[in-house]
């Protein structure tokens, strides 16, 4: 796996392995450390003109040291050698300060990568777009929005990004890794005005590599096709009625249930699934997974962030759970293996997480799964944050539009969805064929039977 070269790496995978024995050396028990380098490039054109354009290099080392159970992290931009051994003798006094916690430590011998894939997560020819070719991407998108409808008449702007890493991470268990990364995305923002009434909408597309990116017209396009059609929205009656979500709120609906089944949701008692493995939490035609090992995939990664191998995770299989997702500190907690789901940054203690959530898709178009619904709402936009984890009860603020007949009708908003996210689950009637790729944790178009819809 090549590195962009964009990416200056400032610290290798032998001073990785160096720091770590030197840490050993101090005193600690066990040590590993993360480093991440990257790239980062920003614009947004609006208005005729490019209004904003950013462009940053960051590089950022993070350590962690172990004094059997006592545990210290610290974490530095600075790479010299004077400052990251200070930092390994700090962090060595540190831990011997610290409280003892007998399920702190790394990951034992046998959980540890011994083969990375190359999962394709940086693009090779990532250089070959520059600042000009950049600007126009962000020109085009901007451009078909403004001309796409004569009800377009202002915009948020067209942004076009770009960013580049390369991440080691390396611990006293004998496992040093590193592996590039490259993501690209394009996101347009139009407003639409009609009868003094003005709505914004926006669509994107975002992918590893640049040619799997959608065609700067489309996103424009489709993104003012958003925003128009949301033009006289209103508040819909209050009853309980069929709601359709679409990729976008079905997605926001997974990843509630996705934290649920998180180490720390876990063991803290703040889950509705605890003791839950092996019940039915979900309608029988659901199946849900954690995939890391798919090829260019916005979540993967060939390890975690302990150095485990990553692993696909059926979470739900036939509407039944089979699997918690767990980093090695909440598998200890809870008495079981860790599944390979560490998440972290340079920053902190690590903790578990998704790497790439998937609601598999079903055979029904969002067209047919419309179609069945004679009086019912589509979601587009939920508002806020209403999923309690604890307890699974819903309510959030929506949008979207009424479906009457089987087709879509007048656009509705400030309304709010409500129930339990085990009602939501259990009452999962059909599922879409539209799974998309452009999220870390994604669900296609999902029918819920019943749910409530509170407007005026």
């Amino acid at each position: 796996m090549s590195t962009p070269s964009a990416t200056r790496r400032q610290l290798d995978i032998d001073r990785a392995r160096e720091l770590i024995e030197l840490a050993c050396r101090q005193g600690a028990t066990a040590a590993d450390l993360l480093s991440i380098d990257g790239d980062e490039f920003s614009v947004t054109y609006r208005s005729n003109e490019v209004e904003k354009l950013h462009g940053a290099h960051s590089r950022r080392l993070g350590l962690r040291v172990f004094v059997d159970g006592q545990v210290a992290t610290g974490a530095t931009s600075d790479t010299t050698p004077e400052t990251l051994e200070r930092l390994v003798s700090e962090l060595v006094a540190n831990a011997r300060a610290m409280g003892s916690d007998e399920c702190a430590g790394l990951p034992l011998a046998t959980e540890i990568a011994r083969d990375l894939p190359d999962l394709e997560l940086a693009d090779p020819h990532a250089d070959s777009l520059d600042v000009a070719g950049r600007i126009d991407l962000a020109r085009r998108a901007e451009e078909a929005a403004l001309s796409a409808d004569p009800r377009i008449t202002n915009s948020d702007g067209s942004t076009f990004a770009f960013d580049a890493s390369h991440r080691i991470y390396a611990s006293s268990c004998g496992f040093a890794g590193e592996y590039p990364s490259t993501t690209f995305s394009l996101i347009s923002q139009p407003l639409a005005s009609a009868d003094d009434q003005m709505q914004r909408d926006y669509y994107y597309t975002v992918a590893r590599h640049l040619s799997d990116l959608e065609e700067p017209e489309a996103i424009g396009a489709e993104a003012a096709r958003r925003a128009v059609r949301r033009l006289g929205a209103t508040q819909p009656e209050t009853g309980a009625v069929p709601v359709v979500f679409s990729p976008e709120t079905a997605s926001r609906l997974l990843g509630s249930l996705g934290s649920a089944v998180c180490g720390a949701s876990l063991y803290n008692q703040a889950s509705f699934l605890i003791d839950q493995i092996g019940e039915a939490i979900a309608a029988s035609p659901v199946q849900i997974v954690d995939d890391p090992l798919e090829n260019r995939g916005l979540g993967s990664r060939p390890f975690d962030g302990e150095g485990v191998a990553t692993r696909r995770t059926a979470v739900v299989r036939d509407g039944h759970l089979q699997s918690y997702l767990l980093d090695c500190y909440s598998g200890r907690r809870l008495q079981l293996p860790t599944t390979g789901n560490c998440r972290r940054s340079t920053e902190g203690s690590p903790s578990a997480g998704p790497h790439q959530l998937r609601l598999l898709p079903g055979k029904l178009s969002p067209e047919e799964i419309i179609a069945s619904v004679d009086d019912g709402l589509y979601l587009t936009s939920l508002i806020g944050h209403g999923a309690n984890l604890v307890t699974g009860d819903f309510s959030q603020g929506a949008a979207g539009l009424w479906i009457r007949g089987g087709e879509l009708a007048e656009p509705v908003e400030e309304c709010t969805v409500a129930g339990t996210l085990q009602d939501i689950f259990r009452g999962i009637v059909s599922i879409g064929s539209d799974l998309e790729s452009k999220r870390t944790v994604s669900a296609p178009t999902l029918k819920i039977a019943q749910l409530m819809v509170a407007g005026r």
